[in-house]
């Protein structure tokens, strides 16, 4: 797909000079910056999720036997 965007001209001149630096596009530059800020994304959306046990009366190992001897 294809989008477009609007970036500064210093930014479009420091992504021209590492793009010739490492012998790739700036296309593959923009297209790798942006998977690595959804997986960072992505990471502190999943860190939200320990200790959300913390406060239950459960002991969580006993609900997880509990639950699976249902299967």
């Amino acid at each position: 797909m294809r989008a477009l965007i609007d970036i500064e001209e210093q930014q479009i001149e420091r992504l021209d000079e590492l793009a010739r630096r490492q012998k790739k596009s700036r296309a593959a530059l923009i297209r790798h910056a942006v998977r690595e800020y959804l997986d960072a994304r992505n990471a502190e959306n999943a860190d939200g999720a320990f200790g959300l046990w913390r406060a239950r009366a459960v002991d969580g190992l006993e609900y997880q036997e509990r639950v699976r001897s249902e299967w």
